[in-house]
């Protein structure tokens, strides 16, 4: 295989996509590279799980949407789609303003980073399992994960920076998830990740001017195959009742907090980007929660009462923590430590607020299949 005249666009596979990456590498920000590699409550990690769990999973209960959405996969109606074409618009990268531009390259670093955290662990469990449903599912989805981390490692060279994806797959550290635990997680981060993009893309198709680089008018169909991914999660999980029931509405419940918080709290640390979007923070993460709501109703038999006074109030105060607790540990010393301390338990304190917000209840429909509507 000839790589170096190929693009990750073009990859039939994971594994064609990672090598068309590490020839570009050579080129690759150590400075980039070192940002994906920070591990906090707020980047994106990597994940290993109980591979031998999910090869034992049995999708005859969802034969049927299972084959549908297995066959939409197969077909690749995105091949060959992310990369640079005539719709590419120049860059001038050196004349944007540097606050838009840190938080910009910021943005673009840690979607890298999350996409290919995908793939690594889906490439993973193709490679460990023997369960051909499940391979081929995750073979698929490692493909459409390798893409879209290679397509904005594009974008971001442009800017004189880029990941080091071999490096990250062989240096980053590993958070271990039960696989229920990656159920939950994923498919969130999935369906959330289709209603943010997709929020982005209506808002600048009606208000072009603010369109500031040309990687969102890709929005919709990598959206669409954020969409895909998680409808794969939903059926996974409706392999087993146990999953949506129980005890395990509370872990539910958790998840959903915490990928709902988490970006709201990374969302306010880029103003300069939203405001360069022409979106408000605040506006912009009622919607993405709306929908993902919404989806989520597919699956979950809870949703969070993201309309409660309780809820936008319980989110600047963990937002507010979130920014005190920055500010304590540039300041360091005696007094550093101190505001660390109060800070991180008020953040503790408002997560716990929103967690015991009552949720919204709801019956579970017979199919979980959706197609993309917003």
């Amino acid at each position: 295989m000839n790589v170096q005249n190929m693009h990750s666009a073009d990859a039939t596979t994971a594994e064609e996509g990672l090598a068309i990456q590490a020839e570009q590498a050579k080129f690759d920000s150590k400075a980039a590279t070192e940002t994906a590699m920070q591990n906090t409550l707020l980047t994106p990690r990597f994940y290993t799980t109980d591979f031998d769990e999910l090869d034992a999973i049995d999708v005859s209960p969802v034969r049927d949407d299972w084959d549908r959405l297995i066959a939409q996969m197969v077909s690749d109606p995105n091949k060959g789609h992310f990369k640079k074409n005539e719709d590419w618009d120049r860059i001038d990268w050196d004349g944007m303003e540097p606050q838009l531009r840190k938080e910009f390259i910021d943005f673009l670093i840690s979607s890298c980073t999350a996409e290919f955290s995908g793939c690594v662990l889906y490439k993973e469990m193709k490679r460990r399992g023997t369960n051909k449903d499940v391979t081929q599912l995750f073979q698929l989805m490692a493909r459409d994960e390798a893409r879209h981390a290679g397509f904005i490692n594009d974008a971001l060279r442009e800017a004189g920076v880029a990941v080091n994806l071999g490096f990250l797959t062989q240096k980053k550290k590993y958070t271990y998830f039960r696989p229920k635990f990656i159920y939950y997680a994923t498919y969130l981060s999935e369906k959330i990740g289709y209603a943010r993009y997709i929020t982005i893309y209506r808002h600048l198709e009606a208000h072009p001017e603010h369109r500031f680089h040309p990687i969102f008018k890709w929005f919709q169909e990598w959206c669409n195959d954020e969409f895909s991914h998680g409808e794969a999660f939903a059926l996974l999980m409706k392999t087993d009742p146990k999953l949506t029931s129980g005890v395990n509405v509370l872990w539910i419940k958790f998840f959903l907090t915490a990928v709902f918080a988490t970006m709201y709290v990374r969302d306010h640390q880029r103003p300069a980007f939203h405001k360069a979007l022409g979106v408000d923070p605040d506006w912009y993460g009622q919607e993405v929660f709306a929908k993902t709501s919404a989806l989520s109703k597919q699956i979950f038999p809870i949703t969070l009462d993201i309309d409660s006074p309780r809820w936008s109030a319980g989110l600047k105060r963990l937002q507010k923590a979130n920014a005190d607790l920055d500010r304590a540990r540039k300041q360091g010393g005696v007094t550093g430590l101190a505001r660390r301390i109060s800070a991180q338990v008020r953040a503790v304190t408002a997560f716990a607020g929103l967690y015991f917000i009552p949720a919204k209840k709801h019956r579970l429909p017979a199919s979980t299949r959706l197609e993309p509507a917003y």
